[in-house]
């Protein structure tokens, strides 16, 4: 066969080189092969070798049939053969047409150049060439083709179930670790690679109960602190507390209505501190603080009535302290009348009362010496050294003076001494289980204790305790003094004892401020604060009786006043009780009396309580209001056209409960 029948047979043109084609080839050899370079790891790297051995098995036999035919030579140059086909020749005949049966292909009969008739049935040499050569190409080609394409779907798909694998136990502990956002690009990665997958919804299902598990736990814990500060009166944390919510979940409901709790509450703690200090202003005779500090007050809201009150209040203490003034003014000047240098009782008793209206006047002070000194002083420690080493030595109308400091007692007077110390700077104590730090003797008259404070230095919960003063039998005026942690009452009077208490402070006692009992005793109170003590402010019973006026019993833990007098009287005009945890005021008892211009107000169980036993006191002109019970509570019996002329407003409940059932009342 000459070289352009060769060139026919591959069709190729006259002066068309085959090698390009085995560089075609090549070139998808060395594509293999950069896939072998390039592969991802190690395993995929195998495989791919694997079939880049099996492609250059099938690119071999490529170019040993076209050296075998002379087309090529071994330094791949062309090379035609114008000889016979050799033996190879038929073997590569025979061996296609076998090829193309096993895949399916109709076999070429075809005579060819160069052979017998006898061997009719077989092609001729170029068409046995370009079957066998093309065809095991094809197969080759298709084989590897198709097993390099099932290869790395295979690889492609088990790399997909691994990185699905690896964004789910990552998506997972992005969940558990709280980490929201991260955890959502993982599942939505796994989106990307499988649409379909069930993981998906499971993951953001997980990731939206655990945000809202951790919204809640986070709402729950700041609520519960903002609640538990709010209850305990720390406005400033309940707010800090309340903000941490807000800060992330700005539309909680709950939050901003406790928000707005606080605020009122800080407001009303603020307005309560002006209170406050309007009237320790009051007391402390700084009127004119007084004055501006309740204006400002009363200017915030108009229609504050308790704030006008307080504003009236002011304007009243400053005019009183004024009349007060000229009084005292007076007193001072009737008694310089009567000083002749040497003691008058009715002139000394002037200067008292003179010095109690206006202990600020200097004045009045320097007079009230003078004439206190015509009678003997004995000064402790400057002339003697301990207070009862001057008790002891001191007669009626002896005046005992403490220095500044603390004096440990208990102490019993025994005679119509006057005992005076530095107010709030004089202290007299004793242990609970001692006695009372100061103790009258019965018969004791005409003594006097001003400008002590007076205190136990632990608490006795037993059934009988000490007070803190104890008039027994004595008759005793206390004024400018303070009362403070006692284990029992602040002042007991007993067995027919007679107490004029004034402008002194009974708090936190373990049972009354002031408590008086027995037939025959008595109490007089004016303008005293009885605040915190364990039981009531004031109480009364067996026969007692009482005069109280202007006092303030505040926060006690029972009454402000309990009245049960028995068949005595009682007289209670203008007291402000109010705070307190049951009644502002409860008369159990009484044989005549008045209750005239007293406040109740914002007491917990009520206003005011008549039993039976207290129906014949006049009950009139007091103003019961604002309270948490029931304003005015009249026993069974009691008709209500008796107590008309109070005023009842505000009151939790019924203005007046009237037929209640108080037989086996407390």
């Amino acid at each position: 066969m000459t070289l352009t029948e060769a060139r026919e047979i591959l069709g190729l043109g006259p002066d068309e080189d085959p090698r390009p084609h085995l560089d075609e080839f090549r070139a998808v050899r060395e594509r293999i092969a950069d896939m072998v370079r390039t592969a991802p790891n190690e395993m995929l790297a195998a495989r791919y070798q694997e079939g880049l051995v099996e492609f250059d098995r099938a690119l071999a036999a490529v170019r040993e049939y076209l050296e075998a035919l002379g087309l090529i030579s071994r330094v791949t140059d062309v090379k035609v053969n114008d000889n016979a086909p050799t033996e190879r020749g038929r073997a590569v005949f025979v061996e296609a047409n076998q090829v193309k049966e096993s895949i399916g292909l109709p076999v070429v009969s075809q005579r060819l150049p160069g052979y017998s008739d006898e061997d009719d049935s077989e092609p001729t040499t170029g068409r046995v060439f370009r079957v066998v050569v093309w065809s095991l190409l094809l197969l080759s080609l298709i084989g590897f083709g198709g097993w390099m394409y099932l290869k790395v779907e295979e690889e492609r798909e088990l790399s997909k179930h691994a990185r699905v694998a690896f964004l789910e136990r990552q998506g997972a502990i992005f969940i558990e670790n709280r980490r929201w956002p991260e955890a959502e690009e993982a599942f939505a990665e796994i989106e990307g690679i499988y649409p379909e997958s069930d993981l998906i919804s499971l993951g953001r299902r997980s990731i939206e109960a655990g945000m809202t598990e951790e919204q809640n736990q986070f709402i729950g814990y700041w609520k519960g602190e903002a609640i538990a500060a709010f209850e305990a009166s720390r406005w400033d944390d309940a707010e800090k507390a309340a903000r941490q919510v807000l800060d992330k979940y700005p539309g909680e409901k709950e939050i901003n209505a406790l928000i707005s709790r606080v605020g009122v509450a800080k407001q009303e703690e603020e307005r309560q501190e002006v209170f406050a200090s309007v009237r320790k202003s009051i007391a402390g005779r700084d009127f004119d603080r007084a004055l501006s500090d309740a204006q400002s007050l009363a200017a915030r809201d108009t229609e504050d009535a308790e704030a006008a009150d307080l504003l009236r209040e002011a304007n009243q203490a400053k005019d009183k302290a004024e009349a007060d003034l000229m009084r005292a003014r007076e007193l001072a000047a009737m008694a310089a009348n009567r000083d002749t240098g040497k003691f008058d009782e009715e002139a000394i008793n002037w200067m008292r009362e003179a010095l109690a209206l206006a202990p600020d006047d200097e004045p009045i002070k320097a007079r009230y010496e003078k004439m206190a000194s015509y009678t003997r002083t004995i000064r402790v420690p400057e002339d003697v050294k301990t207070v009862a080493e001057a008790l002891s030595k001191a007669r009626d109308r002896d005046r005992v003076v403490l220095a500044e400091g603390i004096w440990e007692g208990p102490f019993i007077i025994a005679a119509g001494v006057e005992l005076e110390g530095v107010s709030g700077k004089t202290i007299v104590q004793c242990a609970a289980d001692a006695g009372s730090a100061l103790s009258f003797s019965p018969g004791v008259k005409g003594a006097r204790v001003s400008g002590l404070t007076i205190r136990h230095l632990s608490f006795d919960a037993g059934a009988e305790r000490f007070s803190l003063a104890h008039v027994r039998g004595a008759e005793v005026d206390f004024s400018d003094c303070r009362f403070e942690q006692g284990s029992g009452h602040g002042i007991a009077v007993t067995e027919g004892g007679h107490a004029k208490v004034a402008r002194c402070r009974f708090t936190e006692n373990g049972w009354n401020g002031i408590a008086v009992t027995g037939s025959g005793s008595l109490l007089e109170a004016e303008k005293n604060i009885l605040k915190g003590n364990f039981q009531n402010g004031i109480e009364n019973w067996d026969g007692a009786a009482v005069i109280l006026a202007n006092n303030e019993c505040t926060s006690n833990s029972r009454n402000g006043i309990h009245v049960d007098c028995g068949a005595a009287s009682v007289t209670a005009l203008g007291n402000t009780l109010s705070g307190n945890r049951e009644f502002g005021m409860v008369v159990s008892s009484a044989g005549a009396g008045e209750i005239t211009g007293n406040t109740m107000e914002k007491n917990m169980l009520g206003g005011m309580v008549v039993k039976s036993g207290g129906a014949k006191v006049q009950v009139k002109g007091n103003r019961i209001r604002s309270n948490k019970g029931p304003g005015l509570v009249l026993e069974k019996g009691i008709p209500e056209n008796a107590f008309t002329g109070n005023t009842l407003s505000g009151n939790t409940g019924d203005q007046l409960m009237s037929g209640v059932d108080l037989s086996t009342a407390d």
